[in-house]
């Protein structure tokens, strides 16, 4: 069994990578200025730590504060156990952001505080946007807002010359702005949702780069395995996997379906889904019901018992048995704890279908974006 990295502080946290002592001592300046604007000075620990090239520090949570607040590195409890407020306090949001982030067993490395400002905000960002994206659950057909955006047969859908990106990204997913809800995959919406948020970021900090990521859109959208390559980190891996608990508000992440059956069916390989902080993943089907990790568990399990063939000889899932499924679930202790034990689980390979659970290995958050440290490279149109 792969082992799964546990809390070791001088490897992980929060790490600024400088050039210079003084760039270094500046970001660690601004960064203590924080924690202590947050109250959360007294909770954390730094060290100095010899690097490659320029000059590298530190910051982490103090071990047993973070055995206390995250056991087993779970951060699905931190707002419970610290009772913050992330969805009626804007703050108490950036402290679940900033403590789960310091937890990690893998480091999350800046070339200065303002980037880690801007990572901040874009987690933030996109936990805003994803409480309130909503799409119609189809799993084959796709739409957008036809007065904002046009579809190119071999580019996909662009935005409409003098339509601005983010009300376009706004009105695509956001029912509330639209008044209307459309239909594409639930990939997809998350790339949207990162878009948006990196975008809201770029508007204030990086206007260059906002108008070429405008000018991207209206000509050629970056798209699935590209868009990860240009925009995304991916952190932790086959190898080397977090821990199944282990999530930061704003993170990107799969739910694999572990079953060989029903996982044929299309739509349902698995699921994509954000972290939103407070034990909630995102729901774009219901976004007034987001999911807890045993609620999303339970519904990827019961899949399987809702497989039939439709009159065309598609394999397809009635989600009614699931709900009724996941719903007698809840209701029995004994059996939820039998089927968590078998998901929550660290997924298999691609292909292997044998006892591997649910849960993906590695995460997915944005890159940064501040001038001249940010690190997105827009390919040509």
């Amino acid at each position: 069994m792969t082992a799964i990295p546990s809390y070791s502080p001088h490897s992980g946290g929060i790490r600024f990578h400088t050039k210079t002592a003084d760039t270094l001592a500046a970001a660690s300046d601004n960064f203590l200025a924080q924690l202590e604007q947050l109250g959360l000075q007294d909770a954390v620990e730094s060290a100095v730590q010899p690097c490659g090239a320029g000059t590298a520090r530190s910051f982490y949570l103090r071990p047993h504060l973070a055995a206390q607040w995250a056991p087993g590195l779970d951060t699905t409890g931190l707002n419970q156990c610290l009772q913050l407020d992330t969805e009626g306090q804007a703050e108490d949001l950036e402290r679940e952001i900033l403590l789960a982030m310091l937890l990690s067993p893998v480091g999350f490395e800046f070339a200065g505080h303002a980037e880690l400002a801007s990572a901040m905000r874009i987690r933030r960002n996109i936990v805003l946007a994803a409480r309130k994206t909503a799409l119609a659950f189809h799993t084959t057909e796709a739409e957008r807002p036809e007065d904002c955006w046009t579809y190119i047969a071999g580019k996909g859908f662009t935005v409409r010359p003098g339509h601005a990106l983010i009300p376009a990204l706004q009105k695509a997913t956001q029912p509330d702005t639209s008044g209307k809800l459309y239909s594409f995959s639930c990939y997809r919406a998350t790339e949207y949702v990162i878009l948006l948020a990196i975008a809201q970021e770029l508007e204030h900090c990086n206007p260059a780069l906002m108008q070429a990521l405008q000018q991207q859109w209206e000509r050629r959208p970056i798209m699935s395995g590209q868009f990860h390559d240009v925009f995304l980190y991916e952190y932790g891996s086959m190898e080397a996997p977090l821990p199944p608990k282990y999530y930061v508000p704003g993170d990107r992440l799969w739910f694999r379906n572990p079953d060989a059956h029903s996982s044929d069916v299309t739509g349902y390989e698995g699921s994509w889904v954000f972290y939103l902080g407070g034990g909630l993943f995102t729901n774009f089907w219901k976004r007034e019901q987001p999911y807890t990790l045993t609620a999303k568990c339970l519904e990827l399990f019961h899949w399987r018992h809702a497989t039939y063939t439709d009159a065309a000889g598609e394999l397809q899932i009635n989600e009614s048995i699931v709900e009724a499924r996941v719903k007698d679930s809840m209701a029995d202790a004994e059996q939820s704890a039998e089927i968590l034990e078998l998901m929550l689980r660290l997924r298999e390979p691609k292909g292997v279908y044998k006892s591997g659970g649910c849960i993906d290995t590695s995460r997915e958050y944005p890159r940064g974006v501040c001038p001249g440290t940010a690190d997105m490279v827009l390919p040509a149109f």
